[in-house]
């Protein structure tokens, strides 16, 4: 199994254990006081899990090219000793480890960013300064400069940022290049920029060191690089000296999503292939590929030499030693849902996962051997249930979970019905496989009772029962034509051709992404690029060209009471997708309403002192959730102090973020 993942890639001076490469992530780590030390601990736990290649998050050349002000950077001897930590801890666990030189150009956020001409980005409230000539070599300087401290502090190698709209990448293109000198015009003089990088850093590093180089081989963006340009480049990076070359895949401005759960696997595989004999270097393949199989699908199918994990590191440090040892069904998959990721990174917050809160945080999460083992029970199956059962019972905890269900999952069982977050089953996969490893004892189809937990002599008792869904309060509400999101979800009832959404938080999304997207298929790839006009045959710069999404088979009205747009309350770097998506599909969004009535006709609602009647077939509620707190007051009564997680603690907006996080940080001490 795997053979081409675990197969060893020589690299001419160097053999990497596998064909993984774990890909950069800006963490925010580097930000913080004591922030390298976290950071050691953080790299090191994944070069222990037999990663073959790590790249560090993105690093500045100088101070114009910082994420944000007072961003890290690396240009100076005094920066070292910090990054020593890090080469240090990593080669000590027999790992290897490449520093990512990035410069953010336009899309730095502080009044220092700079660019080749000076457009503002659609996502910066910053204007750029434009580079004069001699800003361009001191620029070019710096890039070296970095790389050869970068050397001084033991990283294995670099990995130059020329990709995702960042500043090499605005150089590239017509779109943000429009000057008239040098270094601007025709292509070959926009792609002189990343060459001289390439080519000076080789020159300064010797020839005993990694450079990756990141390619934007799809910008996702008008006037993007066209396929023969793209090559073109490939060719002249890799005679400038590049060791690898890795894939970049759309600007962050991009209107098309490349990450995002509702992303296929390998969604964009195709366009690595596409690169492979044009160049003889290796290439990296990238995005949504987050288990060992799909990764080896796509080295086998001979779309790349390696392949690039960066999220999937975070949900699960030991990707790559469990894929070696027949052990996958215990990775912890990364579902892509960006909310303790990307969302914390653009909030400049310490990135972590939703399925795994020690990601970044392992200096403070240990999960340590207890040397006081309890006796445990926890109630409710969900995701924060599972997450404190499975690493309390790791830690040496004798636990029992009480589920009233017929299987495990809670919540992730209706999730990962919804087009687009099918891998939510993995992790109930992954929870399910560690009840049996840590042997917690699963009682399933058992609604735990008061009087049960009281004689049990348990010296702990969680309460993760999860939520009651609120209900309808009007006149009508108890109508056939009221039914809630799980009576859709678990197909209880099939909603007719109109519906109405009461809600438009995060599941009211999810309700009518389910109501209008279909189901997974082999051919999701096909009309996944399709719907957002992705040109896989290359006819246009960018690869773009016109969305052709499916006909919608229904007519949806997303309803919410408050006023404003839609989807304030989705996560910052995927609620533009859900948006997008369902605008396409042709969903009606209304807001600043009032709720009247429902009768045989459908659902009477106010708008702007207005009552106007929506004639639906069903009314699908949405409108939030309680804690479910019964169990919870009858264990008070009996003078017992049991701990609230998870919904049953704070039912807003079903957060499994906050909810998995408290259930690791309570079975960590407990």
């Amino acid at each position: 199994m795997y053979q081409h993942l675990l197969a060893p890639l020589d690299l001419g001076f160097t053999t990497l254990k596998n064909r993984v490469l774990m890909g950069s992530m800006h963490t925010n780590l580097e930000e913080i006081p004591g922030g390298f030390e976290r950071a050691a601990v953080f790299y090191a736990e994944r070069a222990r899990g037999q990663v073959g290649l790590i790249v560090t998050g993105g690093i500045a050349p100088n101070e114009e090219g910082c994420v944000a002000a007072m961003g890290a950077k690396l240009n100076t001897v005094e920066e070292l000793p910090s990054h020593k930590l890090i080469t240090e801890a990593v080669h000590a666990e027999g790992g290897k480890i490449c520093l990512q030189i990035l410069h953010t150009g336009r899309y730095g956020y502080h009044n220092k960013n700079v660019a080749p001409s000076p457009i503002q980005a659609p996502i910066n409230f910053f204007k750029p300064r434009e580079l004069s000539h001699e800003d361009i070599l001191r620029t070019i300087d710096d890039y070296v400069n970095c790389a050869l401290l970068a050397k001084g502090a033991g990283y294995d190698g670099v990995e130059i940022m020329g990709s995702e709209g960042y500043l090499i990448n605005q150089f590239i293109v017509k779109r943000t290049n429009h000057r008239t000198d040098s270094w601007g015009g025709p292509y070959e003089n926009r792609i002189k920029f990343p060459i001289e990088i390439v080519r000076k850093t080789r020159e300064a590093v010797g020839n005993d060191f990694i450079i990756i180089y990141r390619l934007s081989m799809l910008d996702l963006v008008d006037e993007g690089s066209e396929w023969h340009e793209v090559v073109q480049l490939a060719k002249a990076i890799e005679k400038a000296g590049a060791t690898l070359i890795n894939t970049g895949i759309g600007w962050h401005e991009s209107r098309v999503p490349t990450i995002a759960s509702m992303v296929p696997p390998k969604a964009f595989a195709w366009v690595t292939k596409r690169l492979k004999g044009e160049v003889n270097i290796p290439l990296i393949a990238v995005n949504r590929i987050n288990m060992p199989d799909i990764a080896e699908e796509v080295l086998a199918d001979g779309c790349a030499d390696m392949v690039s994990m960066a999220r999937p590191f975070l949900a699960d440090p030991d990707i790559v030693l469990k894929a070696m040892e027949g052990r996958a069904n215990e990775i912890n998959t990364c579902i892509a849902c960006n909310q303790a990721c990307l969302d914390h990174t653009f909030a400049l917050k310490i990135s972590s996962c939703l399925v795994n809160p020690k990601a970044c945080h392992e200096t403070e999460m240990k999960y340590l051997p207890t040397d006081k083992p309890k006796k445990i029970a926890v109630v409710g199956g969900g995701p924060a249930g599972l997450a404190f059962a499975h690493i309390a019972a790791m830690r040496g905890h004798d636990v029992t979970l009480y589920e009233a269900d017929h299987q495990l999952g809670g919540q992730f069982n209706l999730a990962k019905v919804v087009p687009g977050k099918e891998v939510y089953a993995e992790n109930i996969r992954y929870f399910t496989e560690m009840m049996k490893k840590y042997k917690v004892n699963v009682l399933l189809n058992h609604p735990a009772t008061a009087e049960e937990l009281a004689t049990n002599n348990y010296d702990e008792i969680i309460l993760a029962n999860g939520i009651e869904p609120r209900h309808l309060n009007i006149p009508g509400s108890d109508h056939k034509k009221v039914i809630s999101y799980i009576d859709v979800l678990t197909k209880k009832v099939v909603p007719g051709n109109k519906v109405a959404i009461i809600g438009a938080g995060g599941i009211g999304f999810d309700i009518a992404e389910y109501l209008t997207h279909q189901p997974a298929t082999e051919e999701s790839i096909k009309l996944f690029l399709k719907e957002w006009g992705v040109d896989t045959e290359y006819h246009h710069g960018g690869g773009l060209k016109m969305p052709e999404p499916e006909k919608p088979n229904r007519q949806i009205y997303l309803l919410k009471r408050s006023p404003g747009k839609h989807g304030n309350t989705l996560g910052k770097t995927t609620g533009w997708i859900h948006k997008a998506a369902l605008k396409a599909k042709g969903v009606k969004m209304m807001a600043d309403l009032q709720y009247v009535k429902v009768d045989d006709r459908g659902l009477y609602i106010e708008s702007k002192g207005e009552e106007l009647l929506l004639e639906v077939d069903h009314i699908v509620v949405c409108a939030g959730q309680l804690s479910s707190r019964k169990l919870y007051e009858q264990l008070v009564a009996k003078g017992m102090n049991p701990r609230l997680i998870g919904g049953a603690d704070e039912a807003s907006e079903l957060d499994a973020k906050r909810a998995i996080d408290q259930a690791c940080r309570l079975a960590d001490i407990i």
